[in-house]
């Protein structure tokens, strides 16, 4: 008899599918369950955005759509920015005035000869991807071998002659007054409120997603847009698979500029071309801080950001009135998307990439530093830079000593980035404006309250380690050249806002006279200041060379090398960075409050963002593994700069041309590690000599060489014994046979 299971109808059984094909469905699923969910939440945070802005600074809708167009022209500077960091891992600072000198080409071929608009565009086009190409090929592949931080130097010295030959770009075309804008190639316009749109407007909204589109396909669809990914990750894996890195990321730079100038001509038809300006540190900061939220390699994360702090600059501009006001809310966005950052992803990139950061400087070796031609001759080295460094204002008049006095300030400010960037690795494009906030309130203390100057040092340097210590909290989650975007984001926001009187009214106005020190000593003559500023550095100097001696310089660069590994051993990398931050900040503010002891006038243009990047690359020149690396940087660039009319009209051109960019960056090209690497090399060679003459074995010296002439002697050695062994056994083979051949012939 029949079960009622057996009674019910039975349904046909599906076939089971395959397991990849189930798995693909699922992933399939998940893939677009995780892009609803990515469009909600970009659809989220734009909501709350638009509420946010709405409250704080209202705007009608055509202000904010006219944001959105500038906001997108921005994002074309950050994705060149993402892009050449995703191939080699470094932060292109001339990104802005990589765009701009093909983009003053073509906004001058219409103003000048009159070219049409869609002519002289696809020469702009034609002019950058060419630009680009030189860039990458005769200067950053020369670099390809060297640290980040000196090829992150390098884009910024890369600024430095564009600027310039943008600035002569209009005597080209026999034009005295630069143009700012063009007119449209079609007069088309349209308002909305009580904003108008006009023609360059509406070629701005179509070319935005139209690139957007074309570099999204680039990537996703084309083999190079994959072998860019591939070499980003790591360089010498993808070139063991045969991707051609090189010319990858020769391309990379094309495009980059190619990017950089359509976003700098239409930005010329709309709000104006900066022809010849330096960096353009407003709007690469605005580029950075969105490159910055989509972690240099989320595209639609860029772009949002980009739209986002144009939106939000346009409604401050329309609200207030003042576009200053923008640069320190910018420093709070960029602060904040570093705090959010995941850290173990961004880290995890760091440490995958294939360029060294950091060159060590290596001391004289032990077995030789009690030697006493060595001991000696540091000694007297030592005795003579001091008689050099004493008896100098003897030799000047009172503007060189002021002047040498100035050049010690600034040795002071390069010592503060060996110890944040050289020993901590934490990456700092802001060291001018800690040591403008140490003006600031040194100045304000000595002028206004009227202390001592001792005690007025001492608190400017506990001020800028406070502040220090406030920029330095995104390093506790991210490491390397991200922090360096909010240096120098910081540094824009110091410039413009925390040293205008406007805002900070405390700020002392007045020329003031120089106090006494330690209520007696008086330091109004240029010589007492220059005596008084050399015993402040050798100050400087003990203390941070007794720092690297100590537990804490150790741990400092155990975190910058392995910071899992030091936790490992109980370090506190928190701690250690944190440290580096005030230890660095207080420098760098007590540096300040001497220096406008020096100036005894507070401005704001020896605190600008231009000198704040200057000062890095002396020091990056110099050596920024080293305290000597930054004296000697701020010697050479600064010194020899200033005192070459000293010298004959020939050697002044080669000293001029020595310390310009050009100069800096051959400088580099040969000495990677600074021309403090040069002089380490001079004494090794020196040292080693010396441990020939005493026939000491110095490992860190002549370990590798006495070791290789001892294998290829005991490599020799041994194939002369194998041979004279092999014919001591052919002879004794012989022998053996002939005896063996008589005792048979006897035989018989």
């Amino acid at each position: 008899m029949r079960s009622a299971v057996d009674t019910q109808p039975r349904q046909p059984i599906e076939p089971e599918r395959p397991l990849l094909e189930r798995a693909g469905g699922f992933f399939a699923s998940a893939a677009e369950d995780a892009r609803v969910r990515r469009f909600f939440t970009f659809a989220g945070a734009g909501l709350l955005f638009y509420l946010v802005e709405q409250i704080l600074w209202p705007a009608p809708i055509g202000v904010l759509i006219q944001g959105v167009v500038i906001g997108g022209l921005t994002a074309m500077i950050a994705f060149g920015i993402a892009l050449i960091y995703r191939a080699n891992r470094i932060i292109n600072f001339a990104q802005a005035d990589i765009g701009n000198i093909p983009a003053s080409l073509a906004v001058l071929l219409i103003v000048g000869p009159g070219l049409p608009y869609f002519v002289a565009l696809p020469v702009g086009l034609v002019a950058s991807a060419v630009l680009g190409v030189i860039v990458e090929f005769f200067i950053i592949r020369r670099f390809f071998k060297a640290p980040r931080l000196v090829l992150t130097v390098v884009t910024i010295g890369i600024s430095l002659p564009l600027a310039a030959l943008g600035s002569l770009m209009p005597r080209f075309f026999h034009i005295n007054t630069p143009p700012q804008s063009f007119p449209s190639p079609f007069n088309f316009h349209f308002e909305i409120g009580q904003t108008v749109f006009h023609g360059n407007d509406i070629i701005a909204m179509l070319a935005i997603p139209a690139v957007i589109v074309g570099l999204a396909a680039f990537f996703r669809f084309t083999n190079i847009g994959i072998a860019v990914r591939g070499s980003a990750e790591n360089a010498d894996r993808a070139f063991l698979l045969g991707i051609p890195v090189k010319s990858i990321q020769t391309v990379v730079w094309s495009m980059a500029s190619v990017l950089a100038f359509i976003a700098m001509f239409l930005r010329a038809g709309i709000v104006g071309l900066p022809i010849g300006s330096l960096l353009s540190p407003s709007l690469l900061v605005r580029a950075l801080a969105a490159s910055v939220i989509g972690r240099m390699e989320k595209l639609p994360t860029i772009l949002a950001a980009s739209l986002a702090l144009g939106v939000l600059e346009a409604a401050v501009i329309f609200h207030s009135g003042r576009g200053i006001i923008i640069d320190p809310i910018l420093f709070v966005v960029v602060l904040g998307a570093l705090l959010l950052q995941r850290r173990g992803e961004t880290i995890r990139k760091e440490e995958r990439s294939s360029w060294q950061a950091i060159a060590e400087v290596r001391s004289i070796p032990r077995e030789l530093a009690r030697v006493p031609e060595v001991k000696w001759g540091r000694r007297g080295l030592l005795g003579l830079l001091a008689a050099f460094a004493l008896l100098l204002p003897t030799v000047m008049g009172e503007s060189q000593i002021n002047f040498a006095a100035y050049i010690l300030i600034v040795a002071m400010v390069g010592v503060s980035l060996v110890v944040l960037t050289g020993w901590a690795g934490q990456v700092s494009l802001g060291q001018v404006a800690f040591m403008g906030i140490g003006a600031a309130v040194g100045g304000y203390l000595t002028s206004v309250r009227h202390w001592d100057l001792a005690l007025a040092l001492v608190a400017a340097g506990i001020v800028g380690a406070a502040a220090a210590m406030v920029i330095g909290l995104p390093a506790l989650r991210i490491r390397g050249l991200f922090l360096a975007v909010a240096t120098l984001a910081f540094a824009v926001a110091a410039s413009s806002y925390l040293l205008n009187r406007e805002f900070i009214t405390w700020l002392p106005v007045e020329r003031f006279d120089r106090p006494l020190l330690l209520g007696r000593i008086s330091l109004q003559s240029e010589t007492r200041f220059y005596y008084f500023t050399l015993a402040c550095l050798l100050l400087v100097i003990v203390a941070v060379r007794g720092l690297r001696r100590s537990r804490t310089g150790r741990v400092l660069i155990g975190v910058r090398e392995n910071e899992p590994a030091a936790q490992a051993f109980g370090v506190s990398a928190v701690g250690a960075k944190l440290t580096a931050f005030a230890i660095s900040g207080f420098i760098a503010a007590f540096a300040g409050g001497v220096f406008v002891q020096h100036q005894q006038v507070l401005g704001i243009e020896p605190y600008s963002v231009q000198r704040s990047l200057q000062v890095f690359i002396l020091t990056v020149v110099g050596g920024i593994g080293s305290v000597p690396g930054a004296i000697l940087g701020a010697v050479f660039v600064e010194g020899v700069g200033y005192f070459r009319s000293l010298f004959p009209e020939s050697v002044r051109n080669l000293l001029g041309f020595i310390t310009g960019p050009i100069g800096v960056i051959f400088v580099l090209m040969v000495l990677p590690g600074g021309l403090a690497q040069g002089l380490y090399m001079l004494r090794d060679n020196l040292l080693r000599k010396v441990a020939d003459r005493r026939g000491l074995l110095v490992p860190s010296l002549v370990a590798d060489r006495r070791v290789a002439e001892q294998l290829e002697v005991g490599v020799f050695k041994a194939a002369v014994d194998e041979t004279e062994e092999l014919a001591n056994g052919a002879e004794n083979g012989k022998k053996r046979r002939k005896r063996a051949a008589a005792r048979a012939g006897a035989a018989e």
